[in-house]
Parts: C-alpha cells; sequence; structure tokens
C-alpha cells in the first residue's frame, strides 16, 4: 500500500471555516478486495474496479450515516433551507 497527503479544503460542519493546517487528505492505493480501516470501526474495501469507476463496500455501526456527497449535500442543502432535519441512519446507497 501506498500513501501520501495532500491538503484539501476540510470545512467545520459547524462554523462552515476552513481547517486549513489541521486537516488533510490521505491518498492510499489499493487493489480489489483490499481494505482501509477508519477508527478501528469503519471499513472500507474495493469490491470491483472496472473501467474508470471503483466499486467500495463499507462497513460501519448503523449509527453512522453513509451517503455519497451529492445526497448529503442535498440532504444539508434542504436541512439548511428549514424544511426538514437530515435523516440519523445509514442508508445503503449503489
Amino acid at each position: 500500500m501506498t500513501s501520501s497527503f495532500a491538503r484539501g479544503g476540510c470545512l467545520a460542519a459547524d462554523t462552515g471555516n476552513t481547517w486549513g493546517e489541521l486537516c488533510a487528505m490521505l491518498v492510499l492505493s489499493r487493489k480489489k478486495n483490499e481494505s482501509i480501516v477508519i477508527d478501528e470501526n469503519i471499513v472500507i474495501t474495493i469490491v470491483e474496479i472496472r473501467g474508470d469507476k471503483v466499486r467500495l463496500g463499507i462497513e460501519a455501526p448503523k449509527e453512522i450515516p453513509i451517503h455519497r456527497s451529492e445526497v448529503h449535500d442535498a440532504i444539508h442543502a434542504e436541512h439548511n433551507s428549514g424544511e426538514q432535519d437530515p435523516p440519523k441512519v445509514a442508508s445503503a446507497e449503489g
């Protein structure tokens, strides 16, 4: 496994401010059926690689919401407009 850190535009969810030097993106290389572990209770496995698409399997506690970024953005846009609270449970998105 190879890895590197890249500086990104991480946002503090509660303030909207950037974390700057406190936030970095770890970039990893993985092959099919290889995994990474986050905080002892989240496992991300490369399930399939086909062309320019990678399928990921994510094992996490049920109370941790998992969404594609566009779904996450839509939930938060809806929440910020005052229409509805975001769901509190993980969803199985494909």
